[in-house]
């Protein structure tokens, strides 16, 4: 008997390939085109995958895989923009797997798994309040991409800083408004207080979309109750394999514990209890 090798498949043979079949591509390998670091500590990576840059939806994350065998499990970044079959995420340093992500340099090459997780619903006519606190404001930026140029639509952005305000210049792109402020001045709620009326006078209905800290975020649910506003929140959990399995993410809900990865991100105030 003979036995021939054949050369394994090329990445976008192996995402192409499962789709054909009627799976979600599996693990595979992307080019980065691109790493920046925005402020100290915080880093934009961009990545070319044609699939996930066509199916990824505002909340929905990626698996990034440290390129160091020694670190088997991947770190889950939401996506931040998408341009063309470009994919951006932006990210803080904190540990040993982020740094080697914000080593990795154009033309290097990393494993991705993805897009994953339930997004925010962003269908509904009207007026989007995006709430985002730190490292929560990426998923942010993606839906006001999304709702960029839809005429049934109008978008703010909210967003809190420890400081400098990183992430301004990107939502600015796509936001009809921008407000921002630091640990100086206040935090988000005081830009809420501050701009209650202008925000909840404009044309059409009024939803909340936020993502951030825990305590900042049960703070805009609270302020989205008492003007029974319906508000989306999107959780940040550590994870373990992003899609399920592990178990490691799960979260109380008024339907009991849901896992954040599969049965989230998103998840609405009156599921968390959060009034």
């Amino acid at each position: 008997m003979t036995i021939t090798a054949t050369a394994p498949a090329a990445p976008a043979d192996i995402v192409s390939q499962a789709v054909a079949a009627g799976f979600f591509p599996p693990r595979h390998p992307v080019e980065i085109t691109d790493v920046a670091e925005l402020t100290a500590g915080v880093v934009r990576l961009t990545f070319r995958d044609p699939y996930i840059a066509a199916n990824a939806r505002p909340a929905q994350f990626v698996d990034l895989f440290s390129p160091d065998p020694l670190k088997p499990m991947p770190r889950p970044l939401g996506v931040s923009e998408v341009e063309g079959d470009l994919v951006s995420v932006i990210f803080a340093v904190i540990g040993k797997g982020t740094a080697d992500l914000a080593a990795l340099e154009a033309g290097d090459m990393i494993d991705v798994l993805g897009p994953l997780g339930r997004p925010f619903n962003v269908k509904a006519p009207g007026h989007y309040v995006l709430v985002g606190g730190g490292l929560g404001v990426p998923p942010l930026i993606h839906a006001a991409q999304r709702l960029a140029g839809r005429d049934d639509v109008t978008c703010t952005a909210v967003f809190g800083y420890r400081n400098d305000h990183f992430a301004d210049r990107f939502v600015g792109r796509y936001a009809d408004t921008t407000l921002s402020i630091d640990e100086s001045e206040g935090n988000v709620i005081t830009l809420l207080d501050r701009n209650e009326d202008a925000l909840l006078g404009s044309a059409g209905d009024v939803t909340i979309l936020s993502c951030g800290p825990l305590p900042m975020m049960k703070a805009v649910a609270s302020w989205a109750a008492k003007r029974d506003l319906p508000c989306q929140l999107s959780m940040e959990q550590r994870m373990g394999c992003g899609y399920g399995t592990c178990v490691l993410c799960t979260v109380d809900t008024t339907d009991g514990r849901l896992k954040v990865c599969s049965d989230g991100p998103v998840f609405t105030r009156e599921q968390l209890g959060w009034e």
